[in-house]
């Protein structure tokens, strides 16, 4: 026998206590179409459960009547949304009561009539009629039975003056159908359905797997119950037991689940700012253990997470309860789609829960719409994603001296080309690349681009500010931080396809050094966040080629090298290049990536190549390509050059490499970056410049995001501070 009140704790609840469940019989709230099928196929005649709480039909007089026309509006819903009453039913040979479900039709307020559900085992001619039970999940209404008319097919009674409320739960119940459940402890695993469920506990019907027996299940240890919808989990935690059936080959057992909080991501001690959004928002849902649509207000939402208010009687949302299509609704006509899971649940004290669902996945495209409306909310200078006007962006590039004359020079038989090109990837691509920007009146201050540059590596550039006029906020710290709060939510989602974050930047520039530059020395763990330096030339595109002596070959890399390749850099670095660059021993290559760039228009591949002499590894050559100007500096479309043995190997046998490598470049100079950046020098060959390669692992994005947030912070409270002291002598 199963008593699902312990969880639910209600005064009196004649719709499922007390009832044995012989045979795979459905309990009071339980769908009609769960009976056992025969060997045809056919579902076979389930017998009636009885029903053991006779006290139950004793009405006190305390409880809540209602009337006639209520009673029928009651009965004419159930008809209306195909739902289903139960009738208790005394056998006279036996006095035993019996409980079966019957399906209402239209009632005009004087009789009641009903038929009988073609799974239950037909003949009650001879029963005597008690009561109709309606159980609507929340409470437990009683109506007395005066019956005028009854056959194999249905019956007919008299409608009383008034029904009676003998109960109500503390959550309310819903059935389900399709969903399936598995629940293992230990090595121990039965399988079954989901019966029903409240915001409280879970009801499953199961069966051991295998050879398992219910012998090896403890009642006094939790158990992992994981619920599924067709292929897809939407529910796994564990539940501790609230009580069961006793029979041993097929279990009737309730559970309710453990936890009301949990963290999904890692803890931040900055948590991206959370806004309340006007006109009001909503979430819209079909809910995946009852499959109904489900509608909840936004209280408040930020890129990773919003919360909704849930009144008393209306609960269905459970944590660890996954939501796989979930609609974000703005101003009424927006839409945003997105996969959530519920984190935690409270009591509000002004009455109804509290639920906490955090976003685990939405396509880039509709992330860079959330971040925008919420960066707006924020701050309205801030543009986040959206179209951007490219002619006040190519004045901004050349105001900064992004575009300075060096670059433009590269460019500028291809403008163009290149206008195009940032036309698309700005309004086209947010696959490949986002954006942020700082504007007024369309005229933009302060920039930040970020695009995918390998397999799943994203890499930040286009860093840049000027000041806006009578602001005196650092524009480019407003810039930065934006970004901080995009990545906040962008690093969580599998779609973005992101494990790394590259960053270049000149070692003399101080803003970068100090922030990113600065946390890789706070770590001093090059496996979080790694900084690589690197010699950076400008290379001369050759037709002729010089052949390499008869020792050396060129060929692809192999996984026979990586091993040569991750032993030097183990023992100069320790970092994340090789694994940022997807240079270990099983690469997944560009091909995946080369399609996407492709599908939008734009080139990016890259190959990787090894030098060696006698069979040694001397240097990796990793041959990028991209359309011109994708990144100004051309970091994209040149030869990066890892030197495994800088003594070992001549300038001119790398020149003589180089130059096998160049003909797929269409222009008359590629820029190279030679690591390490000493081996240039100790060539005695001349290089322009140097770069820092910036790689942080995403697993530890929530260390970096504080960590900015909090020197980005610092840095504003410094330069309000100078303003004041400066306005004051004046």
């Amino acid at each position: 026998m199963i008593d699902r009140d312990k969880e639910d704790r209600c005064s009196q609840d004649s719709s499922d206590t007390g009832t044995e469940r012989g045979n795979g019989a459905q309990a009071p709230g339980e769908p009609a179409d769960r009976g056992p099928r025969g060997e045809t196929g056919e579902k076979a005649l389930l017998p009636p459960p009885l029903f053991k709480h006779r006290d139950l039909t004793k009405i006190p007089k305390s409880a809540p009547r209602i009337e006639k026309r209520k009673l029928t509006n009651i009965i004419n819903h159930l008809n209306f949304t195909d739902g289903y009453l139960w009738v208790h039913l005394r056998d006279p040979r036996y006095e035993e009561d019996l409980f079966v479900h019957a399906y209402p039709q239209p009632c005009t307020g004087e009789t009641i009539t009903c038929r009988w559900s073609q799974e239950s085992v037909t003949g009650f001619e001879y029963h005597r009629f008690l009561n109709l039970v309606i159980d609507d999940g929340m409470a437990v209404t009683l109506i007395p039975v005066k019956l005028l008319h009854i056959n194999r097919e249905g019956f007919t009674i008299q409608m009383p003056d008034a029904g009676h409320i003998l109960g109500k739960r503390e959550a309310r119940r819903y059935a389900c159908q399709g969903v399936t459940a598995e629940l293992a402890q230990s090595g121990f695993l039965a399988r079954g359905t989901l019966l029903d469920f409240s915001s409280l506990s879970f009801r499953v019907r199961v069966a051991p797997a295998l050879e398992g027996s219910f012998h090896w299940l403890n009642p006094d240890e939790p158990a992992t119950l994981t619920l599924y919808q067709g292929q897809k989990i939407v529910f796994s935690d564990p539940c501790r037991f609230i009580d069961q059936t006793s029979s041993m080959s097929v279990k009737e057992i309730v559970l309710a689940p453990q936890k009301t909080k949990f963290h999904r991501f890692r803890g931040r001690e900055i948590r991206s700012p959370r806004v309340n959004l006007a006109p009001s928002s909503s979430v819209t849902f079909v809910h995946p253990l009852v499959g109904k649509d489900i509608q909840r207000d936004i209280i408040d939402i930020s890129v990773s997470g919003l919360s909704v208010l849930e009144n008393m009687d209306e609960c269905v949302l459970i944590p660890g309860m996954i939501i796989h299509h979930l609609t974000i609704r703005y101003s009424g006509a927006l839409k945003l789609s997105c996969t959530a899971q519920v984190v935690y649940r409270r009591k509000e004290k002004k009455g109804g829960f509290r639920c906490g669902l955090a976003i685990l996945d939405m396509d880039a495209s509709t992330y860079g719409k959330l971040s925008n409306i919420l960066g707006n909310v924020l701050d309205p200078h801030l543009h986040i994603s959206d179209e951007i006007d490219t002619d006040a962006l190519w004045k901004f590039f050349f105001e900064t001296d992004f575009i300075n004359s060096k670059k433009y020079a590269l460019l500028e038989s291809h403008k163009d080309k290149f206008k195009e090109l940032y036309r698309n990837l700005y309004r086209n691509s947010p696959e490949l690349s986002t954006h942020v920007t700082y504007q007024r009146n369309g005229n933009i201050y302060g920039h930040v681009s970020m695009m995918r540059a390998y397999h799943r590596t994203w890499m930040v550039h286009h860093l840049a500010a000027k000041p806006m006029p009578g602001n005196t906020s650092h524009t480019g710290l407003k810039v930065l931080h934006q970004l901080l709060n995009y990545f906040d939510g962008f690093t969580h989602l599998p779609s973005a396809k992101m494990d790394y974050a590259m960053f270049y930047f000149r070692p003399e520039n101080r803003f970068p050094n100090f922030f990113f530059g600065g946390f890789v020395r706070d770590m001093h763990n090059p496996e979080i966040c790694s900084l690589d330096l690197f010699a950076y030339k400008n290379y001369g595109v050759k037709s002729s080629q010089n052949p390499l002596p008869n020792t050396w070959s060129l060929k692809e890399f192999s996984a026979a090298d990586s091993y040569s390749l991750e032993q030097f850099y183990r023992n100069h670095s320790k970092g994340l290049l090789l694994r940022a660059l997807d240079m270990g021993p099983k690469p997944s290559g560009d091909s995946e990536l080369k399609e996407v760039y492709k599908k939008h228009g734009f080139k990016r591949q890259w190959k990787m190549f090894s030098l060696t002499r006698a069979q040694e590894l001397k240097a990796v050559l990793i041959v990028d390509q991209s359309d011109i100007g994708l990144n100004l500096s051309e970091l994209l479309n040149g030869i990066k050059i890892i030197v495994t043995d800088p003594h070992g190997l001549p300038w001119d046998i790398l020149t003589s490499a180089i130059d096998q490598l160049t003909s797929v470049y269409e222009v008359d100079s590629i820029p190279l970056l030679v690591y390490p950046h000493t081996y240039l020098e100790n060539s005695n060959v001349s290089y322009e410049k140097q770069y820092y390669m910036w790689i942080i692992d995403i697993q530890y994005a929530a260390k970096f995001l504080d960590y900015m947030k909090k020197k980005t912070t610092i840095k504003l409270r410094y330069a309000l501070k100078f303003f004041f002291k400066r306005f004051l002598k004046k």
